[in-house]
């Protein structure tokens, strides 16, 4: 009698997709771990199981839509190779009170300094506190909502983008702008003005972004709001991929 009402619970656990209490109690009557524990107890795992499994299901919806290209995290960034990283600094960015304060953060350096693998740690680690994160390669995002424009769909891509939390711009200015592009990166940064967070990364030093994008009066309206509220990093030195594939020579 009591196996049957277990596994009727177990059934009923399942189609409620309820898979944390499904797989703690199919456990539980695996070892007789219930035995051991209070009522109380027992349904407090239950429940605490039940979270954790929607908690992590729901980080990677969140990691997987933001489109990071590999992933990343804060404690695998290396800070063995001089390349003007503050460890302190990033410390404190991984509290993530630069999202709540919405402000900005610019990371610029040279091919292979590390700029995507740190804009991804951090956007990963957005995920990891329920912040929606959007990463893009700027020319490929301007392309797609070039694209979206012309279709007259672009007003609802925009507001998907308003909305997000943290949105990462990488290699940003490194292929020119057109008048089209121009204006929908107004668009862009226009929404999020004092709103939300963006994180820039690009091998053109800050002060070149206004030659990248063209047009000076639109080119001074969009760094007017973004460099006041900016961090900035500057990577130096040379490429870790240059520097790793050396050692691996050795």
């Amino acid at each position: 009698m009591e196996i049957e009402m277990n596994k009727d619970t177990l059934e009923k656990l399942r189609e409620m997709k309820l898979y944390g209490m499904y797989n703690t109690f199919k456990a539980s009557l695996e070892n007789y771990s219930r035995n051991n524990m209070t009522i109380d107890k027992f349904v407090n795992m239950l429940v605490c199981d039940e979270w954790d499994e929607r908690y992590n299901r729901h980080v990677n919806h969140l990691i997987k839509t933001a489109g990071f290209r590999f992933p990343a995290s804060m404690e695998e960034i290396d800070y063995s190779v001089e390349r003007g990283l503050d460890k302190n600094l990033m410390e404190r960015l991984a509290d993530l009170s630069f999202i709540r304060e919405r402000k900005n953060i610019f990371i610029t350096g040279s091919a292979g300094t590390g700029k995507t693998f740190i804009t991804t740690a951090i956007g990963n680690c957005a995920c990891q506190k329920n912040y929606r994160v959007i990463y893009a390669n700027t020319a490929r995002l301007m392309g797609l909502l070039k694209a979206s424009k012309a279709s007259g769909k672009i007003l609802r891509d925009l507001k998907r983008i308003e909305r997000t939390d943290l949105l990462i711009l990488d290699d940003f200015a490194l292929s020119p702008f057109d008048n089209v592009t121009r204006s929908i990166l107004m668009d862009v940064i226009d929404d999020r003005y004092d709103s939300h967070s963006t994180i820039i990364a690009s091998q053109i030093p800050v002060e070149m972004w206004y030659d990248s994008i063209g047009e000076q009066t639109v080119a001074d309206a969009i760094m007017d709001r973004i460099v006041h509220s900016a961090i900035r990093i500057d990577l130096t030195g040379e490429s870790l991929r240059k520097i790793n594939h050396g050692n691996k020579l050795k």
